[in-house]
Protein backbone atom coordinates (compact mmCIF):
# COMPACT_ATOMS: atom_id res chain seq x y z
CA UNK A 1 0.00 0.00 0.00
CA UNK A 2 1.65 3.01 -1.01
CA UNK A 3 1.47 6.20 1.57
CA UNK A 4 0.47 9.86 0.18
CA UNK A 5 1.65 12.31 2.99
CA UNK A 6 0.19 16.07 3.26
CA UNK A 7 2.67 17.10 0.30
CA UNK A 8 2.24 14.35 -2.16
CA UNK A 9 -1.85 14.81 -1.49
CA UNK A 10 -1.36 18.16 -1.98
CA UNK A 11 0.54 18.60 -5.15
CA UNK A 12 -2.15 16.92 -7.70
CA UNK A 13 -4.98 19.00 -6.73
CA UNK A 14 -4.61 22.62 -7.71
CA UNK A 15 -7.98 24.50 -7.63
CA UNK A 16 -7.76 24.49 -11.94
CA UNK A 17 -7.76 20.39 -12.03
CA UNK A 18 -9.77 19.55 -9.24
CA UNK A 19 -13.07 22.22 -9.62
CA UNK A 20 -13.18 20.63 -13.31
CA UNK A 21 -12.79 16.99 -11.70
CA UNK A 22 -15.60 17.95 -8.83
CA UNK A 23 -17.54 19.25 -11.91
CA UNK A 24 -17.08 16.04 -14.02
CA UNK A 25 -17.68 13.86 -11.28
CA UNK A 26 -21.11 15.50 -10.15
CA UNK A 27 -22.24 15.18 -13.71
CA UNK A 28 -21.83 11.36 -13.80
CA UNK A 29 -22.69 8.23 -11.74
CA UNK A 30 -21.18 7.08 -8.56
CA UNK A 31 -22.14 5.18 -5.56
CA UNK A 32 -22.36 7.11 -1.49
CA UNK A 33 -23.91 6.14 0.70
CA UNK A 34 -24.59 8.21 3.91
CA UNK A 35 -22.51 9.18 6.50
CA UNK A 36 -21.86 7.47 9.74
CA UNK A 37 -22.06 9.86 12.20
CA UNK A 38 -21.28 9.50 16.03
CA UNK A 39 -20.66 11.82 19.22
CA UNK A 40 -17.82 10.72 20.99
CA UNK A 41 -17.61 11.65 24.63
CA UNK A 42 -14.73 10.61 27.46
CA UNK A 43 -14.91 11.67 30.99
CA UNK A 44 -12.35 14.79 31.11
CA UNK A 45 -12.28 15.63 27.23
CA UNK A 46 -13.97 17.70 25.10
CA UNK A 47 -17.18 16.28 23.79
CA UNK A 48 -16.13 15.60 19.44
CA UNK A 49 -17.59 14.13 16.46
CA UNK A 50 -16.75 10.88 14.15
CA UNK A 51 -17.48 10.86 10.31
CA UNK A 52 -17.23 7.65 8.33
CA UNK A 53 -17.50 8.28 4.88
CA UNK A 54 -17.55 6.09 1.96
CA UNK A 55 -17.76 5.98 -1.65
CA UNK A 56 -17.41 4.03 -5.17
CA UNK A 57 -16.94 4.51 -8.52
CA UNK A 58 -17.58 2.20 -11.66
CA UNK A 59 -13.88 3.13 -12.64
CA UNK A 60 -12.86 0.74 -9.98
CA UNK A 61 -12.10 2.79 -6.80
CA UNK A 62 -13.45 2.53 -3.45
CA UNK A 63 -12.29 5.10 -0.84
CA UNK A 64 -13.13 5.35 2.79
CA UNK A 65 -12.47 8.97 4.73
CA UNK A 66 -12.74 9.69 8.82
CA UNK A 67 -12.59 12.52 9.81
CA UNK A 68 -12.30 13.59 13.54
CA UNK A 69 -14.31 16.72 14.66
CA UNK A 70 -13.13 18.59 17.92
CA UNK A 71 -14.58 22.27 18.16
CA UNK A 72 -12.68 22.19 21.21
CA UNK A 73 -9.23 21.70 19.67
CA UNK A 74 -8.45 25.51 18.84
CA UNK A 75 -8.27 26.24 22.74
CA UNK A 76 -5.47 23.39 22.53
CA UNK A 77 -4.11 25.56 20.02
CA UNK A 78 -4.73 22.45 17.42
CA UNK A 79 -7.06 21.68 14.27
CA UNK A 80 -10.63 21.26 14.74
CA UNK A 81 -10.83 18.49 11.88
CA UNK A 82 -8.43 15.28 11.48
CA UNK A 83 -8.44 12.90 8.66
CA UNK A 84 -7.62 10.30 7.01
CA UNK A 85 -7.99 8.60 3.44
CA UNK A 86 -7.22 5.25 2.29
CA UNK A 87 -8.26 4.21 -1.69
CA UNK A 88 -9.16 0.80 -2.06
CA UNK A 89 -9.67 -1.54 -5.32
CA UNK A 90 -13.08 -1.50 -5.44
CA UNK A 91 -12.77 -5.03 -7.45
CA UNK A 92 -11.21 -6.81 -5.08
CA UNK A 93 -10.88 -4.62 -1.71
CA UNK A 94 -7.27 -4.59 -1.74
CA UNK A 95 -5.99 -1.27 0.06
CA UNK A 96 -3.93 1.02 -2.47
CA UNK A 97 -3.23 3.88 -0.65
CA UNK A 98 -3.46 5.61 2.59
CA UNK A 99 -3.53 9.25 1.94
CA UNK A 100 -3.85 12.50 4.07
CA UNK A 101 -7.23 13.24 4.94
CA UNK A 102 -6.87 16.66 6.21
CA UNK A 103 -5.27 18.24 2.94
CA UNK A 104 -7.71 16.09 1.26
CA UNK A 105 -11.05 17.85 2.93
CA UNK A 106 -9.27 21.05 2.72
CA UNK A 107 -9.07 20.80 -0.93
CA UNK A 108 -12.18 19.30 -1.90
CA UNK A 109 -14.61 21.64 0.29
CA UNK A 110 -12.19 24.56 -1.09
CA UNK A 111 -13.04 23.56 -4.10
CA UNK A 112 -16.64 22.46 -4.33
CA UNK A 113 -17.52 25.90 -2.84
CA UNK A 114 -15.58 27.30 -5.80
CA UNK A 115 -17.79 24.72 -8.14
CA UNK A 116 -20.88 26.24 -6.23
CA UNK A 117 -19.64 29.48 -6.90
CA UNK A 118 -19.26 29.00 -10.94
CA UNK A 119 -22.89 28.80 -10.96
CA UNK A 120 -24.03 31.16 -8.82
CA UNK A 121 -21.64 34.05 -7.96
CA UNK A 122 -22.10 37.28 -10.42
CA UNK A 123 -19.60 36.43 -13.15
CA UNK A 124 -17.83 39.48 -12.53
CA UNK A 125 -17.95 39.09 -8.37
CA UNK A 126 -14.83 40.46 -7.20
CA UNK A 127 -14.95 40.72 -3.26
CA UNK A 128 -14.82 37.82 -1.44
CA UNK A 129 -15.02 37.75 2.19
CA UNK A 130 -14.08 34.78 4.11
CA UNK A 131 -15.18 33.77 7.64
CA UNK A 132 -13.09 31.48 9.57
CA UNK A 133 -9.39 31.47 9.18
CA UNK A 134 -8.79 27.21 9.78
CA UNK A 135 -7.40 25.16 6.72
CA UNK A 136 -10.15 25.04 5.03
CA UNK A 137 -10.88 28.86 5.22
CA UNK A 138 -7.15 29.41 4.20
CA UNK A 139 -7.71 27.72 0.74
CA UNK A 140 -11.04 29.95 -0.33
CA UNK A 141 -9.22 32.87 -2.18
CA UNK A 142 -7.20 30.25 -4.43
CA UNK A 143 -10.02 28.68 -5.01
CA UNK A 144 -12.67 30.88 -6.07
CA UNK A 145 -9.99 33.13 -7.80
CA UNK A 146 -10.11 29.79 -9.97
CA UNK A 147 -13.63 30.55 -11.12
CA UNK A 148 -14.25 34.32 -10.58
CA UNK A 149 -12.40 37.30 -10.88
CA UNK A 150 -11.14 37.96 -7.46
CA UNK A 151 -9.20 40.90 -6.81
CA UNK A 152 -10.18 41.82 -3.30
CA UNK A 153 -10.19 39.39 -0.26
CA UNK A 154 -11.09 40.51 3.74
CA UNK A 155 -11.32 37.74 6.46
CA UNK A 156 -13.39 38.12 9.63
CA UNK A 157 -12.58 35.91 12.49
CA UNK A 158 -13.64 35.21 16.34
CA UNK A 159 -10.28 35.84 16.98
CA UNK A 160 -8.93 38.71 15.36
CA UNK A 161 -5.18 37.74 15.49
CA UNK A 162 -6.12 34.69 13.24
CA UNK A 163 -7.75 37.07 11.22
CA UNK A 164 -4.75 39.19 10.62
CA UNK A 165 -2.10 36.15 10.82
CA UNK A 166 -4.10 34.98 7.71
CA UNK A 167 -4.54 38.22 5.52
CA UNK A 168 -0.74 38.41 6.09
CA UNK A 169 -0.38 34.64 4.27
CA UNK A 170 -2.47 35.74 1.93
CA UNK A 171 -1.06 39.18 0.72
CA UNK A 172 2.06 37.30 0.80
CA UNK A 173 0.53 34.50 -1.51
CA UNK A 174 -0.41 37.98 -3.71
CA UNK A 175 -3.85 38.44 -2.84
CA UNK A 176 -4.91 42.48 -2.23
CA UNK A 177 -6.23 41.03 1.61
CA UNK A 178 -7.13 42.38 4.86
CA UNK A 179 -8.55 41.43 8.18
CA UNK A 180 -12.02 43.50 9.08
CA UNK A 181 -13.51 43.24 12.30
CA UNK A 182 -16.71 44.36 11.56
CA UNK A 183 -18.62 41.46 10.11
CA UNK A 184 -21.57 43.19 9.32
CA UNK A 185 -19.70 45.98 7.11
CA UNK A 186 -17.91 43.54 5.33
CA UNK A 187 -20.82 41.13 4.43
CA UNK A 188 -22.67 44.34 3.26
CA UNK A 189 -19.79 44.63 0.71
CA UNK A 190 -18.91 41.74 -0.32
CA UNK A 191 -19.98 40.37 -3.61
CA UNK A 192 -19.12 36.27 -1.81
CA UNK A 193 -19.28 35.36 1.54
CA UNK A 194 -18.01 32.22 2.36
CA UNK A 195 -18.37 30.30 5.84
CA UNK A 196 -15.99 28.06 6.96
CA UNK A 197 -16.42 28.03 10.41
CA UNK A 198 -17.54 25.27 12.87
CA UNK A 199 -20.30 27.83 14.60
CA UNK A 200 -23.17 26.69 16.82
CA UNK A 201 -24.99 30.51 16.50
CA UNK A 202 -25.49 32.12 13.15
CA UNK A 203 -22.71 34.69 12.14
CA UNK A 204 -24.63 36.36 8.93
CA UNK A 205 -27.74 38.09 8.92
CA UNK A 206 -30.17 37.71 5.96
CA UNK A 207 -30.68 41.57 6.16
CA UNK A 208 -26.80 42.46 5.86
CA UNK A 209 -26.85 40.44 2.45
CA UNK A 210 -26.77 42.98 -0.72
CA UNK A 211 -28.40 42.24 -3.94
CA UNK A 212 -26.95 40.21 -6.11
CA UNK A 213 -24.49 38.73 -3.45
CA UNK A 214 -23.29 35.19 -3.22
CA UNK A 215 -23.92 33.54 0.26
CA UNK A 216 -21.76 30.27 0.14
CA UNK A 217 -21.84 28.36 3.59
CA UNK A 218 -19.35 24.82 4.02
CA UNK A 219 -18.29 24.97 7.42
CA UNK A 220 -21.52 23.48 9.83
CA UNK A 221 -22.33 19.74 8.77
CA UNK A 222 -24.71 18.56 12.08
CA UNK A 223 -28.25 19.89 13.06
CA UNK A 224 -26.45 21.96 15.96
CA UNK A 225 -24.57 23.65 13.74
CA UNK A 226 -25.11 27.08 11.73
CA UNK A 227 -23.70 29.97 10.22
CA UNK A 228 -26.26 31.77 9.08
CA UNK A 229 -29.87 33.09 10.65
CA UNK A 230 -33.25 31.94 9.12
CA UNK A 231 -33.24 35.67 6.70
CA UNK A 232 -30.33 34.34 4.62
CA UNK A 233 -32.58 32.22 3.09
CA UNK A 234 -35.18 34.62 2.49
CA UNK A 235 -35.82 35.84 -1.03
CA UNK A 236 -33.09 34.03 -2.17
CA UNK A 237 -32.49 30.92 -4.17
CA UNK A 238 -31.07 27.85 -2.79
CA UNK A 239 -28.83 25.16 -3.59
CA UNK A 240 -27.40 22.16 -1.67
CA UNK A 241 -24.41 20.10 -2.57
CA UNK A 242 -26.58 16.83 -2.01
CA UNK A 243 -29.47 16.07 -0.56
CA UNK A 244 -28.72 15.21 2.92
CA UNK A 245 -28.20 18.67 3.46
CA UNK A 246 -32.03 18.69 4.21
CA UNK A 247 -31.35 16.64 7.10
CA UNK A 248 -27.99 17.98 8.63
CA UNK A 249 -27.44 20.97 8.12
CA UNK A 250 -28.91 23.24 11.20
CA UNK A 251 -29.18 26.50 8.63
CA UNK A 252 -31.43 24.69 6.57
CA UNK A 253 -33.74 23.18 9.36
CA UNK A 254 -33.75 26.71 11.45
CA UNK A 255 -34.74 28.16 8.35
CA UNK A 256 -37.54 25.45 7.50
CA UNK A 257 -38.87 25.93 10.97
CA UNK A 258 -38.89 29.40 10.67
CA UNK A 259 -41.17 29.09 7.15
CA UNK A 260 -38.28 31.33 5.41
CA UNK A 261 -37.39 28.13 3.39
CA UNK A 262 -40.05 25.60 2.01
CA UNK A 263 -37.44 21.84 1.10
CA UNK A 264 -39.40 22.15 -1.64
CA UNK A 265 -38.54 25.59 -2.84
CA UNK A 266 -34.12 24.64 -2.76
CA UNK A 267 -33.33 25.02 -6.10
CA UNK A 268 -31.49 22.04 -6.81
CA UNK A 269 -27.85 19.84 -5.79
CA UNK A 270 -24.69 19.94 -7.42
CA UNK A 271 -25.31 17.23 -9.34
CA UNK A 272 -28.05 18.99 -11.23
CA UNK A 273 -26.13 22.12 -12.13
CA UNK A 274 -23.14 20.31 -13.13
CA UNK A 275 -25.53 18.23 -15.33
CA UNK A 276 -27.39 21.38 -16.56
CA UNK A 277 -30.74 19.69 -15.75
CA UNK A 278 -30.92 23.18 -12.77
CA UNK A 279 -30.14 26.81 -14.22
CA UNK A 280 -27.83 28.68 -11.93
CA UNK A 281 -28.09 32.43 -11.42
CA UNK A 282 -30.38 33.80 -13.63
CA UNK A 283 -29.85 37.83 -12.77
CA UNK A 284 -27.20 40.11 -11.41
CA UNK A 285 -30.28 41.14 -8.62
CA UNK A 286 -31.13 38.19 -7.35
CA UNK A 287 -29.18 36.71 -3.93
CA UNK A 288 -27.96 32.87 -4.43
CA UNK A 289 -27.09 30.50 -1.24
CA UNK A 290 -25.14 27.12 -1.64
CA UNK A 291 -25.26 25.35 1.56
CA UNK A 292 -22.85 22.24 1.92
CA UNK A 293 -22.39 19.48 4.33
CA UNK A 294 -19.12 17.97 2.36
CA UNK A 295 -19.76 14.53 0.19
CA UNK A 296 -17.71 11.01 -0.19
CA UNK A 297 -17.83 11.88 -3.52
CA UNK A 298 -15.47 14.97 -3.18
CA UNK A 299 -13.05 12.67 -0.93
CA UNK A 300 -12.92 10.09 -3.94
CA UNK A 301 -12.58 12.25 -6.97
CA UNK A 302 -9.84 13.98 -5.13
CA UNK A 303 -7.82 10.59 -3.92
CA UNK A 304 -8.11 9.63 -7.71
CA UNK A 305 -6.13 12.37 -8.71
CA UNK A 306 -3.63 12.17 -6.20
CA UNK A 307 -3.22 7.95 -6.75
CA UNK A 308 -3.96 8.44 -10.94
CA UNK A 309 -0.97 11.41 -10.49
CA UNK A 310 1.50 9.35 -8.83
CA UNK A 311 1.31 7.30 -11.87
CA UNK A 312 -0.15 4.59 -10.09
CA UNK A 313 -2.47 1.44 -12.49
CA UNK A 314 -5.91 1.75 -12.34
CA UNK A 315 -7.67 -1.46 -10.79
Amino acid sequence: MKHFDETATREPLAFARLVPALHAAFAAEAHVPPRHVHSIETAGADKGTVLIMPAWSDAGFLGIKTINVFPGNSARGLPGLHATYVLYDAHTGVPLAMMDGNELTARRTAAASALGASFLARTDARRLLVLGSGRIARLLPAAHASVRPIDEVRVWNHRPDGAEALAAQWRAEGFNAQATPNLEAAVREADIVSCATLATSPLVCGEWLAPGSHLDLIGSFTPAMREADTRCFEDARTFIDTPEALQKAGELLDAIAAGTLRADAVQGTLAALCRGERSGRTDREERTVFKAVGSALEDLTAATLVWQHAGSPSP
